[in-house]
Parts: structure tokens; sequence; C-alpha cells
């Protein structure tokens, strides 16, 4: 498997990953590589209506470790 393919079949993983903690995977659709934001990715609230949000994108990389716990949220805990 090349390694665009497996690039791809890992943002789509990452992106039902997204879905699943009630945020939406976007990527820069940015074609330039010089471009600030080319290949550069965002999570957004899901239903949200901005398109790109204005923060600094990410790298798969950082998404994969915000979804998958490694980098810390505060969330107030309930009951607490």
């Amino acid at each position: 498997m090349s390694e665009r393919a497996t690039d791809k079949v890992r943002e789509n993983r990452l992106r039902r990953m997204a879905e699943r903690q009630g945020l939406a995977l976007i990527k820069s659709r940015r074609r330039d590589p010089r471009a600030l934001d080319f290949g550069l990715y965002w999570l957004i609230e899901s239903g949200s209506s901005t398109t790109q949000p204005s923060e600094r994108g990410a790298s798969l990389d950082e998404i994969e470790a915000r979804l998958v716990g490694d980098v810390p949220t505060m969330r107030p805990s309930r009951g607490a």
C-alpha cells in the first residue's frame, strides 16, 4: 500500500473516531504546498456552522493524540 493510501485510510479512521466523540474532522482544501495551512486538519463540534476555524491546524499525529486522549482536555466532572 502506498504512503498516500495509508494516510487516507488513517484519515478515514480518525474521521470516524471524531464522529463518535461528537466532533467533525475537516482537512485544509489548500492545494499549494507553500500555503500555511496546506495539509492541516481541524476538529470542530459536529453540526457547527464553521467550516474552517481560525485557530492553527494540526497534523494527523496531533489529531490522533487528541482523539485517543493523549492530550488532556479540561472537562468538569459530574457529581463531584
